[in-house]
C-alpha cells in the first residue's frame, strides 16, 4: 500500500514560475501583468499557525469547492477564476502538470480588502467564548442566555484585520474605516447574500453552515469574490442529524484539529506540535466527504 504524501510547497517551486507570494495555505506566482497562478497546497493551519504536517489532497479538495462555488454565484458577485487547469500553465513538464493537477487557480489580479468578512449564523468557537465574557461577538451586543451552537436570529457580520500571526476581531464601525464606509456596505450586502446561498445549498444536503469566511477585493475598480469560498478551510460544516445546542458540533471541517489541540498543552503560538497522524487521517477524509457531497465527484487528481 502506497502511503500518500503531502504536497507542502514554498521551497519546491515549479520551473520557471516566479513566486511572489505565500500564505498560510496557498503559493502565489505570476503569469504575467493580468494574471496569478495560486497553488493550493496541503499545508493545515489552526489558530492562526501553521502546522508543520499537512493532510494530503487537502488542496485539491478546496481547488475542488472553490470552483464550485464561483461557478454558482456569479448571479451574486464577480469572482477572480479564470481556469483551473494545469495544461494552460506554460512551461510545467509532465511531471509538475501531475503534482499541480487539481490544485491550481488561474486567477485575475486583484487588490485584497484589508480585513476578512466573517459571517455567523450560530454562536461558537471565539464568537462564543466572546459571548461568555462580554455578552458580545465582536462588540455586537446579543440577547442573555444564548447556548454554545445556538442559531442566532439573523446572521452577523463580525469581520477581522488580517494579521501575520492572529487576526483581530473588527467591530462594524472599525471594520467601516478600514475599507471605507460605501465599501463596507456593499461588502456586508454581499457576503449576506453569499453566506444565504451557501446556507441554501446546504441545507438541501443535510448540512448546517455555522459560520464562514469571505475574501474580497477590486479588479479595475469592480468587486471581486477572492481566494476561495465556503470551503471547509474557511468554514463550519455541522451534520444536520448531529446538531444540538450546548456543545461543539461534530463536523467536517477542521474543527476536528480544532478540539484535538485544544486538549494538548500548546500555548497556540509557534512553534506547533507534532500532530497525531490519525487526527490528520481524520481531518483528510472529511473533507474528501463534503468536496464529494458539495460538488458530487471527487476532486481532480483524487482516486477514491
Amino acid at each position: 500500500m502506497t502511503t500518500k504524501t503531502a504536497y507542502l510547497g514554498r521551497q519546491d517551486a515549479p520551473p520557471g514560475l516566479e513566486q511572489i507570494a505565500s500564505g498560510k495555505v496557498r503559493d502565489i506566482y505570476t503569469i504575467d501583468s493580468d494574471l496569478l497562478l495560486f497553488v493550493t497546497t496541503d499545508r493545515v493551519s489552526a489558530f492562526d499557525v501553521v502546522m508543520n504536517d499537512g493532510i494530503p489532497d487537502k488542496g485539491r479538495v478546496l481547488t475542488s469547492i472553490a470552483k464550485y462555488w464561483f461557478e454558482h454565484t456569479q448571479d451574486i458577485i464577480q469572482n477572480h477564476l479564470v481556469g483551473t487547469a494545469v495544461e494552460d500553465v506554460t512551461g510545467l513538464d509532465a511531471e509538475w502538470r501531475d503534482r499541480l493537477r487539481g490544485r491550481i487557480m488561474i486567477v485575475k489580479r486583484c487588490k485584497p480588502d484589508p480585513i476578512e468578512w466573517v459571517v455567523r449564523g450560530y454562536i461558537v468557537g471565539s464568537g462564543w467564548k466572546e459571548y461568555q465574557k462580554q455578552g458580545t461577538v465582536c462588540g455586537i451586543e446579543l440577547p442573555a442566555g444564548l447556548e454554545q451552537a445556538q442559531k442566532l436570529e439573523r446572521p452577523l457580520l463580525t469581520p477581522t484585520t488580517k494579521e501575520e500571526e492572529h487576526d483581530r476581531p473588527l467591530t462594524p464601525s472599525q471594520a467601516a474605516e478600514f475599507v471605507g464606509a460605501e465599501r463596507y456596505e456593499h461588502g456586508e450586502r454581499v457576503c449576506m447574500e453569499l453566506f444565504q446561498r451557501g446556507t441554501e445549498v446546504m441545507a438541501d444536503l443535510g448540512i448546517l453552515l455555522a459560520d464562514t469566511k469571505f475574501e474580497l477585493g477590486t479588479c479595475d475598480g469592480e468587486p471581486m469574490l477572492i481566494d476561495e469560498a465556503l470551503t471547509p478551510d474557511s468554514s463550519r460544516f455541522w451534520p444536520k442529524d448531529g446538531y444540538r445546542t450546548g456543545i461543539s458540533p461534530p463536523s467536517y471541517d477542521k474543527q476536528i484539529l480544532r478540539d484535538y489541540l485544544e486538549t494538548l498543552d500548546w500555548n497556540k503560538n509557534y512553534p506547533a506540535p507534532e500532530l497525531d497522524p490519525a487526527i490528520l487521517a481524520q481531518v483528510g477524509s472529511s473533507y474528501v466527504e463534503i468536496c464529494q457531497r458539495i460538488t458530487g465527484a471527487l476532486p481532480e487528481g483524487v482516486s477514491a
